[in-house]
């Protein structure tokens, strides 16, 4: 059994070997002739013309072609990504806002922000009220003012009227 196991390898190695050889050269002769080549190369311009004119009918139906919907996706997943980091920042702000990284519920959270806008707008009411009403009265130093003013052009107006 031995001779013949070695009888078989060595056939083996035989025609492997002389078929590899027979097989490349027969791929460089079919490369290398101008009718093959030509053959392939009309081949891809029609894939090619083909793939166009079926872009143009979808188009023209109003259907999106593969590389459409494959821009489609690359674009949803980049607005996606965004989309994560945005609400990743806000959830930053949100346990910033609560106290230092505590998170308070939102309900509870919501009240004691409106309860502290209702007071600011309160305390600016007051406020208001305050500079209105100051501007409608007049101070006792503008009235004092006034007042001596007055008298000063009364004064003047006496003698004028009492000497002529």
């Amino acid at each position: 059994m031995s001779d013949g196991s070695q009888l078989t390898r060595g056939l083996r190695t035989r025609l492997g070997g002389g078929g590899e050889d027979r097989l490349g050269r027969a791929l460089s002769d079919l490369l290398e002739n101008p009718l093959l080549t030509g053959a392939i190369g009309r081949a891809f311009d029609a894939r090619e013309k083909a793939m166009q004119a079926q872009e143009v009918a979808m188009g023209a139906l109003n259907l999106p072609s593969a590389a459409d919907i494959e821009r489609l996706t690359r674009r949803l997943r980049s607005v996606s990504l965004r989309l994560e980091g945005i609400e990743e920042s806000l959830d930053r702000l949100d346990r910033a806002v609560a106290g230092g990284g505590s998170r308070a519920p939102a309900a509870e959270h919501d009240g004691d922000l409106a309860a502290r806008l209702t007071a600011i707008e309160d305390q600016l009411a007051r406020l208001t009220d305050k500079l209105d009403a100051g501007a409608r009265k007049p101070t006792k130093a503008a009235g004092a003012g006034k007042q001596a003013k007055a008298t000063k052009a009364a004064r003047k107006a006496r003698p004028a009227a009492g000497g002529g």
